[in-house]
């Protein structure tokens, strides 16, 4: 209980406590005037009715308060939930795009891999073909040249 609450009903307590402690000469009947006319009642009974009658109007004034208080947190709640619903949708979306643009890139670049791969493959049977027609050439010029240098062998291989 907090100190509000704890003071409240220290007040109602004490209030109680008054009209029984002095209920003798709160139901004394005395002489009230209500504006245009005056009428014989209980002067203090009177005033302990209005009193709990602000009592009650104050606590249906607070149970209001407090019911409109937790029917706008509630609609806030729900507002928050479908304002998150649609972020995550969202979020979703941006992922599903970016594994598409991911997917797109990763077939362009195979596919340059693919043409660079072609590319060096050509390029190393260019070199092949180059290499192979200056080996021919040398030995063509070997051959012509032929009697002036005997051929090398070398141990282990056949001609």
């Amino acid at each position: 209980m907090n100190l509000r609450s704890l003071v409240l009903v220290l007040i109602m307590l004490a209030i109680a406590a008054l009209a029984v402690l002095n209920w003798p000469t709160l139901s004394m009947p005395t002489t009230v005037s209500l504006g245009l006319t005056t009428v014989q009642a209980p002067l203090g009974l009177i005033m302990l009715a209005l009193t709990g009658v602000m009592a009650i109007i104050f606590l249906a004034y607070v149970l209001t308060l407090h019911g409109s208080v937790l029917m706008e947190t509630r609609r806030h709640s729900k507002e928050m939930a479908a304002q998150r619903e649609l972020a995550d949708k969202a979020e979703a979306s941006r992922f599903t795009e970016l594994r598409g643009f991911l997917e797109t890139q990763q077939s362009v670049m195979l596919a340059r891999m693919d043409t660079l791969e072609a590319r060096l493959n050509a390029r190393v049977q260019e070199s092949d073909n180059v290499t192979a027609a200056y080996v021919g050439q040398l030995e063509d010029q070997l051959h012509r040249h032929g009697d002036a240098v005997p051929p090398r062998v070398e141990p282990g291989l056949r001609l």
